[in-house]
């Protein structure tokens, strides 16, 4: 298993945010995937939906995801990358993936309009209809589980960090 750390969970819950503290402590590059996604493909997230649809875009997620090669990185992938087994397969083997959990309450609170941003979500569906598709998928790959509802980043950062040093030692 290499030396990353994974982020995964819904939008909102703070991968990106969590995700450049923790690299920052451990000294370690930080990557949101969903950048690598836009500078791929040269267009925005919102715009990929548009333009290749949701299978299209799960597809070029998926392609990113199982291509990133990197060691002493934190990755932050989007919320749907769970969607793709062979990159979440990839993703395990470079790293630890730690699933950030939060209420579908805080995410309610957090988030504003799903599509500008980006969200891959079928036409129709709620929130909560995402939330209960993809718990499962996040808990299915997840090394570990830490919750990020109102703790303060700090402490979600330590803990991230206590338990990836007990796996990786």
């Amino acid at each position: 298993m290499g030396n990353n750390i994974i982020l995964i969970g819904m939008p909102g819950c703070g991968k990106s945010t969590v995700g450049v503290v923790l690299a920052k402590t451990l000294g370690y590059r930080f990557v949101d995937s969903d950048l690598l996604i836009q500078e791929k493909t040269g267009k925005l997230l919102y715009q990929i939906i548009e333009d290749e649809g949701l299978d299209g875009f799960n597809k070029i997620e998926e392609d990113v995801n199982a291509s990133i090669n990197l060691t002493s990185a934190v990755i932050a992938t989007g919320g749907s990358a769970v969607y793709g087994q062979r990159a979440m397969e990839h993703l395990k083997e470079i790293g630890t993936v730690v699933y950030l959990r939060s209420s579908l309450e805080t995410l309610e609170e957090r988030l504003g309009d799903l599509n500008e941003r980006g969200v891959s979500i079928k036409e129709g569906m709620t929130l909560k209809d995402l939330f209960d598709e993809r718990r499962p998928l996040y808990e299915k790959y997840a090394d570990i589980t830490v919750d990020t509802g109102k703790t303060p980043i700090r402490n979600v950062v330590k803990s991230i960090k206590e338990m990836t040093a007990e796996i990786t030692n």
